[in-house]
């Protein structure tokens, strides 16, 4: 029988924190080393507990510190907090890269970062159909639904949604989708993604969800996306925290594991 994966979960008092204890606990390859939350100095807790896998689904304001003490403790991260950039993942990119040169100078083995903004295989599968469809509508808008405490907006998801699908578009050679307004004092068209318009809805009762809506004359496509409960993330999460130790670097996205 193989040895199982030591595994520390960051932000573990959260509501993502406090299901990924249980999925890791649940899971017979796998087995839960330390519980670290704010407060706690995040590289000593990761390295006396000899985890090889950090899981970190914090705050954003966190997170790129949190990150950077899970390497610095030697080990590989899954990271879930959203509100990463462009410059924050680049910046990390780098940082990882820095780290993996000094364990090779030290005879260590690299370690791996995945961060992805949605973990629930349905949220990834849209994300796939929403950039294959994107070339062949006239017109593209995404719509993310989330709990009133989520703390950013767009979501991670829509954001990584909207640059995937105006990339598609982009490669096709088509232009922005059309659009006749010229007054919107009040961003009633929500945010512009590269070109792709995004719209943030906040309600009590939701969890995550998302609509890719593509329209051409006569005819519509909707791919929506709905996680009922954070359950859903959770195959993602373990299959991320089984597989980033083989994967040296930055991995951006869960689609990387799952080839699609």
């Amino acid at each position: 029988m193989s040895e199982s994966i030591r595994v520390a979960v960051v932000g573990a008092a959260g509501r993502m924190g406090q299901q990924v204890v249980g999925a890791v606990r649940a899971a017979e390859d796998l087995e839960l080393v330390a519980e670290l939350d704010a407060g706690d100095d995040v590289a000593a807790g990761v390295r006396e507990a000899g985890a090889s896998v950090a899981v970190e689904f914090a705050v954003p304001s966190a997170s790129r510190d949190n990150v950077r003490a899970i390497l610095d403790a030697g080990a590989s991260a899954v990271v879930g907090t959203t509100g990463w950039t462009d410059e924050a993942l680049a910046e990390l990119e780098t940082y990882v890269s820095e780290v993996n040169e000094r364990r090779a100078d030290a005879g260590e083995e690299p370690l791996g970062v995945l961060v992805a903004p949605n973990f629930a295989l349905s949220a990834v599968l849209a994300m796939s159909f929403a950039r294959q469809a994107a070339a062949y509508f006239e017109s593209v808008e995404v719509v993310e639904l989330h709990h009133p405490d989520k703390v950013d907006a767009p979501s991670g998801t829509a954001l990584s949604t909207a640059r995937g699908i105006a990339a598609a578009r982009r490669e096709a050679g088509l232009a922005d989708s059309p659009d006749a307004t010229e007054t919107d004092p009040d961003g009633a068209r929500g945010a512009n993604v590269d070109g792709v318009h995004v719209h943030a809805v906040r309600l009590r009762g939701l969890i995550a969800h998302e609509e890719v809506l593509l329209g051409n004359p006569g005819e519509q496509l909707t791919i929506r996306t709905d996680s009922f409960d954070r359950a859903s993330f959770m195959p993602g999460v373990l299959l991320a925290a089984r597989q980033i130790g083989g994967r040296p670097g930055l991995t951006r996205g869960l689609d990387a594991l799952l080839d699609v």
